[in-house]
């Protein structure tokens, strides 16, 4: 199965018939070598056919994109992106200049909607190293959802992007408070050097009086050293109210590999929410996405 087909096969479960049909024929012109004026129009007129309803693919469809596509997760696609990114697969030019061209024409008029579909896509496309340069804009936007549909569940950064570019993608993630366990691939490309940025970040936002994302311990990992072990244990401290950053901050304690630390920690804590952080990573949970259990701490 290739992501068109995948992607078709969610849609024909969740499209009106009319806009089944109308997305039908428009693919069928597309791959028939519609020229590119043709494919851009085709491309806006999308929005007239289908919502921006939530796709919502199931747990097993989600683990299938996942298998098709290493790092791929579409759990955040609109159905309106995903008829888009249907109507980009369709081109039969993709690995070559015609379709390269066509895309760049498709980048040059687009609206918001339309601009976060090109940027999902392109984690798909054949040649796909081709576009670093526009997944590099995008994730300079200043538009948190442009910026997201470049950096987030795909694994077009972490396999695309050069060492400075990922670290300000990484820290960007920070600056606007975008989910950093869902930039895919973070745990492999952890660093020396973005565990420095990522604690600078952290005494700035302490020397303007401001909370540290707790989300910021995910760049320390193995590189956490004296500096980064000495930061772990103010945010664990007990007088900390920040009960989300403590939860951070103790899985980033098992990141480093610090169990004395964690059984230490483990052993004077009663606050549940910590409690539960330091039994997951006991229990060895420490990659990235073990983040994503925290959120609800946040309310």
């Amino acid at each position: 199965m290739t992501p068109l087909e995948y992607l078709r096969g969610l849609l024909d479960a969740r499209l009106a018939l009319g806009a089944l049909r109308w997305l039908e024929a428009s693919a069928g012109e597309i791959a028939a070598g519609a020229p590119v004026e043709r494919f851009c129009a085709l491309f806006s007129l999308a929005a007239r056919h289908a919502r921006r309803t939530a796709l919502a693919p199931s747990a097993d469809e989600r683990a299938l994109a996942g298998r098709l596509v290493e790092g791929w997760n579409p759990e955040r696609w609109s159905v309106l992106e995903s008829v888009r990114v249907v109507l980009i697969l369709s081109r039969p030019d993709l690995a070559g200049e015609g379709g390269a061209r066509a895309l760049s024409d498709a980048f040059r008029y687009t609206d918001e909607g339309e601009l976060c579909a090109l940027l999902r896509s392109l984690a798909l496309l054949p040649g796909a190293e081709r576009f670093v340069w526009r997944a590099g804009e995008g994730c300079r936007s200043n538009m948190r959802s442009v910026f997201e549909a470049a950096a987030l569940d795909t694994p077009y950064p972490a396999r695309h992007f050069d060492d400075l570019t990922w670290r300000q993608c990484v820290i960007k993630c920070l600056f606007v408070g975008a989910p950093l366990w869902r930039l895919w691939g973070l745990d492999e490309r952890l660093s020396p050097e973005l565990a420095r940025m990522a604690l600078d970040h952290a005494d700035e936002r302490r020397s303007a009086g401001r909370l540290v994302p707790h989300e910021l311990w995910l760049c320390l990992g193995r590189h956490a050293g004296a500096r980064g072990l000495e930061a772990l244990e103010r945010e664990l401290a007990p007088a900390n109210a920040n009960t989300l950053g403590r939860c951070g901050a103790a899985l980033a304690l098992a990141r480093a590999g610090e169990e004395r630390r964690l059984e230490r920690l483990t052993a004077r804590e009663s606050v549940p929410a910590l409690l539960a952080a330091l039994a997951r990573a006991r229990a060895g949970e420490t990659r990235a996405a073990t983040f994503q259990h925290l959120e609800p701490v946040k309310a």
